[in-house]
Order: C-alpha cells, then structure tokens, then sequence
C-alpha cells in the first residue's frame, strides 16, 4: 500500500475526558500511523452510519471511560453490538481492544461480567493458546509475552462457535481473539499502550485507587508495570499482515523487510 491506511477508532468516552485524544494518539503511535490517519467516532452518540465506517481502510475499536458492559451503562449499546456484527459479516479489517475486545465477544454470543477481585491493573504475562501459536498475526510473538492490561470486567463466556481464542491470563482466561477467515482480532489486554502510556492512564486516577486501596496498596499497583516488547509489535505486524503497510517506526526497528 502507497499511502498510509486510514482508520476510524470507535471510543466510548466522556466528551470532558482527556483518555479520548490521548487513546486516538496512543493508536497513531503504536501502529506508526501518520496523525491524520486515526479518526474518532463517539460511540456515546451510537454506532457510525455504513457510508462513514466503509470510507475507511478500517476500524480501531478503543476504550469506554466510565461506561460498562456487566451493567449495561453503555449508550446505544444493542446498536453497537449490531453494527460489530455487521462489521464482522462484511470482513472489515478490525482491531478491537479492552472494551472493544468485551464488545465484541458480547455481540458474538458471549458474556461480559464484573470482577474486581480478579482486575488486571499493570503489566500481565499473556500465554498463547495452540490456535494463538497458529495464527498468521499472533503466531509471530512468543508463547507468552508481556502485555498492558486495565480492566475489571472479564469475558466470562467466550463465543467458541464463532471466534477462536488466541491467547489466556492467569486471572482472566479470554485474552485475545479472531474472526475465522476475516482480518479482524480482539485483544483484553491493550497492544496501544506501553509501559509509560499505562502507567500515565493510572496517574491520572491516582486519587481514587489511592482511597480505596491506600497508598500501600497503590504502590503495589505500580510495581506491577514493566516493559512490554512483543505485545507493542502487534499493532505495526497487523498493520502490515493486512495492508501491507510499513509505518516508520517498523522500518527503523526492523528494517524495510517487514515482519
């Protein structure tokens, strides 16, 4: 591909909450995107008209701010999980992370619930699954790997008969996921963001963890971030599996030969 893919990134975010611009410039960076090549949709005002997601190469599908899926909180919600079928019918290139990751397991036939005992806040080993160790995208990293994780609800049911699973946790057992046949995958954890972008989301709510787990407890929270090398690959690699794409950040760590 000669020019850069275009993608429209689907958020559904507070207009107020700063994580929106910085989530559509996490994207940008990790993929190695031009900035102009990352367009945001508020999901809070429902799914994106056909014309307007079809115009693009294809879809980013970020985080959710306040907004759950165990409680059903999410504006347009139905709407949504009928469009990410639609999606899926048509074979749009996707990546769907965190929120997204739980969306579209929901649309699929699964089940979201509500965890805290068993939240993932930092950085977590992910462990590929036999399918995980076979696939075009996923089968490129190592076994198990390191990934940034922020989340409290969990896929409690996974839709086995139509998505496969790629990869598991030790607190949370669906990690990752595709569409059989079509480019589009799903990830719990958060292949955008590094060590520091994780680490700079929780500062930001540093007052509320610190009040509800003390500063001991906080503390213990941050010793829990490390660098995650491969799971920062993944991005750039389905950038390049599906479109061909080299962004510069991929040719200056690997050169021009891709993955």
């Amino acid at each position: 591909m000669a020019s850069a893919p275009r993608f429209l990134l689907l958020q559904a975010r507070n207009p107020n909450d700063p994580v929106r611009e910085e989530e559509r410039q996490a994207f940008v960076v990790a993929a190695g995107l031009p900035d102009d090549a990352v367009v945001t949709h508020d999901l809070l005002q429902g799914p994106p008209p056909r014309a307007m997601w079809q115009a693009f190469d294809g879809l980013f599908v970020g985080g959710s701010g306040e907004y759950n899926l165990s409680d059903g909180s999410c504006p347009h919600l139905a709407a949504t999980l009928d469009f990410l079928l639609e999606v899926v019918a048509a074979g749009k290139p996707m990546f769907a992370s965190c929120f997204g990751f739980q969306m579209l397991a929901v649309a699929l036939g699964g089940t979201v619930e509500r965890d805290v005992h068993r939240a993932e806040i930092g950085t977590f080993p992910i462990t590929l699954t036999r399918e995980g160790r076979a696939d075009d995208l996923f089968g490129q990293l190592p076994p198990r790997f390191w990934a940034q994780l922020g989340h409290k609800e969990h896929v409690t049911r996974f839709p086995f008969a139509k998505a496969v699973l790629l990869a598991r946790s030790e607190r949370s057992p669906y990690q990752a996921l595709r569409i059989p046949g079509a480019p589009i995958w799903a990830t719990q954890f958060h292949p955008e963001l590094d060590q520091q972008r994780n680490l700079d989301r929780l500062l930001r709510y540093r007052d509320l963890y610190v009040a509800h787990l003390g500063e001991a407890g906080f503390q213990a929270l941050l010793d829990q971030f490390r660098p995650s090398p491969a799971a920062d690959e993944l991005l750039p690699r389905f950038l390049y599996l599906v479109f061909g794409w080299l962004g510069p950040r991929w040719k200056h760590n690997h050169g021009s030969g891709g993955a």
